[in-house]
C-alpha cells in the first residue's frame, strides 16, 4: 500500500487551485466533472498520480456556507492493488467496514471505506489505471 492522496472540501475551487498552484507550486494534474453527483474533483501535487501523493481539492456544487474544520476533512487515501483482498486483511484485524468495495457511485474506480480508532476515515482505492494495466 502506498497514500495516494489528502481530500479536502473546498468552496471556491479555482480560488483554491490558484492558491495550490500559485503559492504551493503544485501542478493541476486532472480536473473531472460529475454532473450527476453534482461535485467536481482537482487532483494537485509535485508529480504524477502513479508515483507521488497528491491533495484531491472537492467542489460540492451546492454547498454554500463554509465548512467547519471537522466536515472539511474528507479522509486519507491508501491505494492498493486488490481492494477486496485489502478490506479482507482490515475486517480481520477488527477495522470497522462503513462501504464495503465496489465502484464508487458516479465512476468506475473501485473503493471502499474504513474507520480508524478515532473515527477517522480511510479510503481503499484501486484505480482504474491499475485495472487497465493488467488487461
Amino acid at each position: 500500500m502506498r497514500l495516494m492522496h489528502t481530500m479536502l472540501r473546498v468552496l471556491d475551487l479555482d480560488r483554491s487551485i490558484e492558491f495550490y498552484q500559485g503559492i504551493l507550486g503544485m501542478r493541476l494534474l486532472k480536473k473531472l466533472e460529475f454532473p450527476d453527483g453534482k461535485f467536481s474533483l482537482a487532483f494537485l501535487g509535485y508529480g504524477p498520480e502513479p508515483t507521488h501523493t497528491v491533495l484531491e481539492l472537492t467542489y460540492n456544487w451546492d454547498q454554500k456556507e463554509p465548512y467547519t474544520i471537522g466536515s472539511g476533512y474528507g479522509h486519507i487515501a491508501l491505494e492498493t492493488s486488490d481492494i477486496y483482498a485489502a478490506s479482507d486483511k482490515l475486517r480481520s484485524a477488527g477495522a470497522m467496514c462503513i462501504r464495503e468495495p465496489g465502484p464508487m457511485k458516479h465512476g468506475t474506480t473501485h473503493i471502499a471505506f474504513f474507520k480508524d480508532p478515532d473515527n477517522y476515515l480511510i479510503e481503499l482505492v484501486q484505480p482504474d489505471w491499475l485495472e487497465q494495466a493488467r488487461s
